[in-house]
């Protein structure tokens, strides 16, 4: 907290940046009248942290010039990614979020080196303005030019340690190259060696744009939860999680299929020895893995997530929203009404892990 005050005083941030051309400083101190919901449990107040909601920043998407029209979701809610403060306030009140951490799908891995670093610099700074506004409401997911490892690994040091960031966010993989490469081990490495999370959000699957064509928006109800698996099945295949046991990965959307379908990977070299790598031999089932990757709640069903909590662990379990975008009308709700989960269960999922995790203090 002390470096991301410090680098604001001198970098004059509070005087000089807008967030979004919307105005959120003149609402900085605002005051909204809606009742603020409160969760409790056996009489006890409990916090509640939404690990996956985002924004944008309009001075970062005037970077992306002539693509910048393409960035934003098909989705309702998009006008509420522009951060009016106390909009935004008056919503997580609403849904009974103590805690957003905000994240920005990355939209710049195919940009030049200089626009993918002005646009995640822009990013960065901006989450820093925000949380120094509202540390108790608000944390952060840096944004990393991934597709230029050496230049990610210096944004994500700077981010944790002189702006104060929970981490950061990458997508499922860079233009199709997984993040399971050697060539990203360097940032994998820099964020076990800061202790932060790497939260993984898809960005659908582009391989299969032609057979997603047609009714239902496949490219995100089957494409965003495939690309989620397939990069977290790559960590596991690869050995990065033997090479790097520390490292922390939250991944959006339940994890996608991951935890529905997971015992099938532990037959898959098996079955079929000659489609795996005889030199890669990974210290535990591929299964057991799972126990060591964080998820979010957003599976929409008491009985999707008992499964996962089943097949993972509640201590891996956190809520995730995907705010403003209004995939989940009563995140904590969710949870609540899970009857298989115990109160301690509950508890942990609501917050406490986010908090243990991401090392938050939303007091």
């Amino acid at each position: 907290m002390n470096a991301r005050r410090n680098f604001l005083k001198n970098a004059g941030a509070l005087g000089g940046l807008m967030f979004c051309s919307c105005g959120m400083l003149d609402h900085a101190l605002a005051q909204t009248s809606n009742p603020r919901r409160f969760t409790t449990i056996a009489g006890k107040r409990v916090k509640t942290v939404d690990a996956h909601a985002h924004c944008y920043f309009q001075d970062a998407l005037d970077l992306m010039g002539k693509d910048a029209t393409s960035v934003l979701p098909p989705v309702k809610g998009v006008p509420d990614h522009f951060i009016v403060l106390d909009n935004r306030l008056k919503q997580m009140d609403e849904l009974g979020i103590d805690m957003q951490v905000l994240s920005i799908n990355p939209f710049w891995y195919g940009k030049d080196r200089e626009t993918a670093e002005a646009i995640c610099k822009i990013n960065n700074e901006k989450f820093a303005e925000l949380i120094a506004l509202k540390p108790e409401r608000f944390a952060a997911f840096a944004c990393l030019a991934m597709q230029f490892p050496d230049l990610a690994v210096q944004q994500l040091e700077f981010a944790v340690k002189k702006l104060g960031l929970s981490g950061a966010a990458i997508g499922g993989s860079v233009l199709g190259q997984d993040f399971s490469q050697a060539k990203f081990r360097p940032v994998l490495a820099k964020a076990e060696e800061l202790g932060v999370t790497l939260f993984i959000h898809p960005q659908s699957t582009p391989q299969l744009a032609e057979r997603f064509k047609g009714n239902g928006w496949l490219s995100n109800t089957i494409g965003n939860p495939l690309d989620t698996t397939i990069a977290l099945e790559k960590l596991i295949y690869e050995g990065v999680f033997d090479k790097l046991p520390k490292l922390k990965i939250l991944a959006a959307h339940g994890g996608g299929y991951l935890g529905s379908y997971a015992p099938r990977m532990d037959r898959s070299c098996f079955v079929s020895p000659q489609n795996c790598d005889s030199t890669i031999v990974l210290r535990k089932k591929p299964t057991e893995y799972l126990r060591q990757i964080y998820f979010d709640s957003l599976v929409f069903t008491p009985e999707a997530l008992r499964h996962l909590v089943a097949q993972v662990g509640a201590s891996q379990v956190m809520i995730g929203t995907d705010h403003p975008i209004p995939w989940v009308e009563d995140p904590v709700g969710h949870v609540m009404s899970t009857t298989t989960l115990s109160d301690a269960d509950k508890q942990a999922i609501l917050g406490q892990n986010a908090i243990r995790v991401l090392s938050l203090n939303p007091n």
